[in-house]
């Protein structure tokens, strides 16, 4: 569990380092972008290997019917993330919605978190929920002005429809290869 806590806190302390120490990172002006990349990529590999490493503690059972809940919740979630993708017009949330990406990431972790019971899964993916509304509220604050992009068209759709769909049929045999059928209940 120590690895997985020390990845979370390397990932939220990348990503929120502009916010933690302003100064301190314009100074770094664009060599502050690789040193920010490897400390999310840091807080990646440890949050990875920490959560495959932690003991399993179980704290409630999940009903066996979330796991529908969470997989639809998932074609949503990358659906979501892959909406603000396009250059220029967006598809639907990314033109409706500031932080496409980040609200992607909370339909991400909540989903988990209705499917997964144990201690290092409620870690995990209630950190990482918290990290992205707290960072919504963080950019939000600091660049209070947003112009919603222009609405995409049809191809847009269609490219983020197959997408989507490669996706999630991507991630589920990287489950399934992993020991884990996002399928079972």
């Amino acid at each position: 569990m120590t690895l997985l806590i020390l990845g979370l806190l390397f990932w939220v302390g990348a990503h929120w380092f502009r916010f933690i120490a302003p100064d301190a990172r314009a100074r770094m002006d664009k060599r502050g972008k690789g040193l920010i990349a490897i400390g999310v990529l840091i807080g990646l590999v440890l949050m990875i290997i920490g959560y495959r490493w932690a003991d399993f503690i179980p704290v409630w059972q999940p009903p066996v019917f979330f796991v529908h809940i969470n997989n639809l919740a998932m074609v949503l979630a990358l659906w979501v993330y892959g909406s603000s993708a396009a250059k220029g017009a967006k598809a639907w949330p990314a033109n409706r919605t500031r932080h496409p990406q980040l609200l992607a990431v909370k339909i991400w972790a909540a989903a988990h978190l209705l499917v997964n019971g144990d201690l290092a899964s409620i870690v995990l993916f209630g950190s990482l929920l918290a990290w992205a509304v707290v960072s919504v509220i963080l950019i939000n604050r600091t660049e209070p002005d947003w112009t919603p992009p222009p609405h995409a068209g049809r191809a847009t759709y269609i490219r983020l429809a197959v997408i989507t769909v490669v996706t999630f049929v991507i991630i589920t045999a990287i489950h399934i290869w992993l020991g884990v059928n996002p399928f079972a209940g």
